[in-house]
């Protein structure tokens, strides 16, 4: 018998404003640290995608999200590319929020930014630079094969 697939689980949120979407930096994870992300998370045992996205907005940004404010833009998968195995990605749009954005996760955190989308900072996380022109160009799915991890330096094994 096969074994099946146990693909890790994350969500991103896109949040937008006056054409400009929120960059944060990463540091001290141990995963692309320097590099520029979208607010993201595992998704936990026994949560829903909406529901780990409406739990990371706020223990990354301060902000409280609805689960219907939160709309899926694009999913993507990656195959395992280091130990931790298979990704499933899951991008959500907030179409609205209560608080304040702030940086609510100083040690993982360096700063926050606002860009235009078609001006991300060159060292963005590859995938999700990669998301972010198919939600621009309205594609809904993605896979990125090893080829595409080995170009961009993020294959491990």
């Amino acid at each position: 018998m096969k074994q099946r697939n146990m693909a890790v689980s994350t969500v991103y949120l896109l949040i937008e404003v006056e054409e400009r979407i929120l960059i944060m930096r990463r540091q001290n994870t141990g995963y692309q640290d320097g590099n520029y992300n979208l607010p993201s998370g595992h998704i936990e045992a026994g949560e829903l995608p909406k529901e780990a996205m409406v739990r990371e907005a706020e223990e990354e940004i301060g902000i409280k999200i609805n689960l219907d404010d939160l709309e899926l833009v694009h999913t993507s998968y990656r195959p395992k590319h280091d130990e931790t195995g298979d990704r499933v990605d899951f991008f959500f749009r907030a179409k609205a929020w209560t608080g304040q954005i702030i940086n609510a996760e100083l040690e993982k955190c360096s700063g926050l930014y606002w860009v235009i989308p078609e001006h991300l900072p060159k060292n963005t996380t590859p995938h999700v630079a990669h998301a972010l022109v198919c939600i621009q160009k309205g594609i809904s799915y993605s896979e990125l094969g090893i080829d595409f991890l080995k170009k961009h330096g993020v294959y491990k094994l």
